[in-house]
């Protein structure tokens, strides 16, 4: 064991960055398919930014599902209004859920879908 350690102390650092030209790097970045997520989630976007034309939410407590499409939100809400905020307000137009206590008061939005 101690000649092995010996003999890969011996050894250069291989380091696999080193190895590779900038010019693959270049490529690699300047790809469109890396794109890859959008830098913000859709509930922290504003409708402007958002491409779908149909907007759905759903409430985790109550399982309720609300849709609006993006012309009617945008026209509702404004073009600048975050996501997050129409969703909310969407919600608790219709709430259910009313106990008086501001703690447990309103739907709990899913972002999942």
């Amino acid at each position: 064991m101690e000649k092995l350690a010996r003999e890969k102390a011996r050894e250069p650092d291989s380091n696999p960055s080193s190895d590779t030209p900038d010019d693959w790097w270049d490529s690699v970045l300047t790809d469109p398919r890396a794109v890859g997520k959008p830098w913000l989630p859709i509930s922290q976007r504003r409708l402007s930014e958002i491409l779908r034309h149909l907007l759905r939410v759903e409430c985790q407590r109550c399982s309720r599902i609300v849709e609006i499409q993006k012309a009617d939100a945008v026209r509702l809400f404004g073009p600048h209004e975050v996501y997050k905020t129409v969703a909310q307000r969407l919600l608790d137009d219709t709430c259910r859920y009313r106990s008086g206590r501001l703690e447990e008061d309103g739907c709990w939005i899913n972002w999942s879908g």
